[in-house]
C-alpha cells in the first residue's frame, strides 16, 4: 500500500513538474544553413539540432502530438520560418494547416 501511495505521489510530481515547464514554443528564426525556402504554397518542415524548423506562405496553425497522441504543443504562427525546440528525443506528428507529417528529433 505504501509503495503505490509513494509512485502515485512521484506521478503527480512529474506531471507537475511537465506543467510547470511549460510548453514548446515556436519563435521566429531565418532558415537553416542549407536549406532552400520557395515561395511556393507548400508548407516545408525539416528538423536540426533538436528544433523543427517550419516554413509557412501564410498564417497557420501548427500542432505537434507525441507518438501516442499527447499534445505537445499548438500555436498559431504567421508567414515565415519558424522553429521550436523539442527537449525529448523520439517520434512526434506535426499538423500544420492541411498538412500531417511525422518526425523524428
Amino acid at each position: 500500500m505504501c509503495k503505490r501511495v509513494l509512485i502515485t505521489a512521484a506521478a503527480f510530481l512529474a506531471i507537475a513538474l511537465w506543467a510547470v515547464a511549460g510548453q514548446p514554443s515556436w519563435t521566429p528564426t531565418p532558415a537553416p544553413a542549407g536549406t532552400e525556402m520557395t515561395e511556393t504554397e507548400q508548407i516545408e518542415v525539416s528538423t536540426r539540432n533538436g528544433y523543427v524548423y517550419i516554413y509557412t506562405p501564410r498564417p497557420v496553425t501548427v500542432k505537434i502530438f507525441s507518438i501516442l497522441g499527447q499534445l505537445i504543443s499548438s500555436e498559431q504562427i504567421p508567414a515565415g520560418t519558424h522553429r521550436c525546440r523539442i527537449d525529448s528525443r523520439g517520434i512526434y506528428i506535426l499538423k500544420a494547416g492541411p498538412i500531417t507529417r511525422r518526425i523524428t528529433i
